[in-house]
């Protein structure tokens, strides 16, 4: 068994998990996993840089990941970043921070690297099951981008698409430096217009049409999980492997549209710092699951993290 410590700096949030794991057999014993929201690409999509604040939440949150690392004597340790940190001209800044306090530099790494790593993470529970056919898309909807991964065992075509939950709020759903609510007609279908825009990239690589798992990774899809399954508070265990459906997800995201600050706050299986973008995150599920004609998405706790983990090991 190594002992590994993944990190993965995404655009909203920065998580980590430390865990043995063996190659030779699979085998998988997670020691710690934990999140943050950081908020890395604030504004980025705006001035093309990196804030300073969001890069010292990010910092912080790095000064407590190296302490648990240090705790459990990780032997290996891997920090990807991706789409606000590719996006950002200051982006060294970051670099700099990073290997100051982790000891390790950040791998910016590409969108279809992000897709592999999804890939890996998402279906190597799943790949010996038989009550789900093959082939199997996987969707991460992140803060800043989307990756599209289709693949059986390995991965055939991936592309990563600039639509995520961050970005589109705002660029949409942000006036005078305010969060809309509810969001109006007009500021939804323009997200709806963005999103069809970058499906239609993502059909030029990933076949989405042949899928026949559609499988969900990532906050916007395992927060809807768990307002679908009534949860009253976040319980992994039980949104990890979920089968929402469409109905569900159409349901929820028009609740969510036609909701103010205040009453997504208080739905207490939505994070703090999901609540001004969860809206467009959710309209992102319900666009890809009526474009590839999905009637149910398998909801993944296990994603970009894991797959980074297995590639240390």
């Amino acid at each position: 068994m190594t002992r590994v410590a993944a990190v993965d700096c995404g655009t909203n949030s920065i998580r980590l998990l430390v865990a043995d794991l063996d190659p030779a057999t699979g085998a998988f014993t997670e020691l710690d996993r934990r999140m943050t929201i950081v908020r890395l690409g604030q504004g980025v999509d705006r001035t093309g840089r990196l804030a300073e604040e969001a890069l010292e939440r990010t910092f912080a949150a790095c000064r407590e990941f190296a302490e648990v690392i240090r705790d459990l004597k990780a032997e290996r340790v891997r920090f990807v970043a991706t789409s606000a940190s590719r996006d950002a001209e200051n982006r060294e800044d970051f670099v700099r921070g990073v290997v100051g306090i982790l000891g390790v530099e950040p791998e910016v790494i590409s969108g279809d690297q992000e897709a592999e790593f999804s890939f890996t993470g998402a279906t190597k529970e799943l790949s010996g099951r038989d009550d789900l056919a093959r082939p199997f898309l996987v969707v991460d909807i992140g803060g800043g981008s989307t990756e599209f991964v289709v693949g059986e065992e390995h991965v055939r075509a991936a592309r990563s698409v600039d639509v995520g939950c961050v970005r589109m709020t705002e660029r949409h759903l942000v006036a005078e430096g305010a969060v809309v609510d509810p969001a109006t007609p007009e500021r939804i279908a323009a997200i709806r217009a963005d999103i069809e825009a970058a499906l239609d990239l993502a059909e030029e690589t990933v076949p989405l049409e042949e899928a026949r798992t559609l499988v969900g990774l990532a906050g916007s899809v395992t927060t809807v999980a768990a307002i679908a399954l009534g949860l009253t508070e976040y319980d992994w265990t039980r949104i990890h492997h979920a089968r929402i459906s469409l109905e569900q997800v159409r349901e929820i995201t028009g609740k969510l549209l036609a909701s103010t600050h205040e009453q997504r706050a208080a739905i207490p299986v939505i994070h703090p710092g999901r609540v001004d973008v969860i809206c467009a995150g959710a309209l992102v599920l319900q666009a890809v699951m009526e474009r590839v004609g999905a009637h149910e998405v398998v909801v993944s706790e296990h994603d970009i993290l894991d797959g980074i983990a297995w590639s240390i090991a």
